[in-house]
């Protein structure tokens, strides 16, 4: 497993960027929400997204990172320049630390990807295989991750809106805070 900070620190492709954090509630649970804007990198990024390329780094894009309290995973929503919605990214994490300024998740390598029109993938399977076979993580840690994306992509079926208002309200609450 890895430990990951939401402010992306250390991350050798972004030269240039802010982070700001708050902690918030919506329909009763505790988050804590980050946002990076990317103002100067490396080199873009783009990525293969259910058959799709879409870049997810360049100058200018905005990384919304939502750490909930309760659930076992985290969800980055990445805008372009023009804030429009590139794609939400689910990590299945073991543990959350909502700390402001040391924000940070146990990642458990496996993923669901899904664009904003509520297409998805399960993704990152092999890293998981990797881990067991090393050691990394147990036989349980891995079908207790494989259970949380199960549960991600029933969620997506059910109602992919929902992601949608947690990442506005998120948002929201970080522009009404960094004024």
């Amino acid at each position: 497993m890895k430990m990951k900070y939401l402010d992306k620190r250390g991350w050798r492709r972004l030269l240039d960027s802010t982070y700001d954090e708050v902690l918030t509630r919506f329909n009763g649970e505790e988050f804590l929400a980050g946002l990076i804007y990317m103002k100067k990198i490396r080199s873009p990024l783009v990525v293969p997204v259910v058959d799709k390329s879409v870049k997810v780094v360049d100058k200018d894009y905005k990384w919304l990172q939502i750490l909930p309290k309760e659930r076992k995973y985290s969800i980055t929503v990445m805008y372009d320049d023009h804030w429009h919605v590139l794609q939400y990214y689910f990590d299945v994490n073991m543990a959350h630390y909502l700390e402001p300024g040391n924000a940070r998740r146990k990642d458990i390598y496996l993923d669901v990807l899904a664009l904003p029109d509520g297409q998805y993938e399960l993704v990152d399977e092999k890293d998981i295989q990797r881990a067991l076979k090393n050691n990394k993580i147990t036989e349980k840690d891995k079908d207790e991750a494989y259970a949380v994306a199960q549960h991600i992509m029933d969620e997506i079926e059910r109602d992919f809106g929902q992601f949608v208002e947690l990442a506005a309200h998120c948002l929201g609450e970080l522009r009404k805070n960094m004024k």
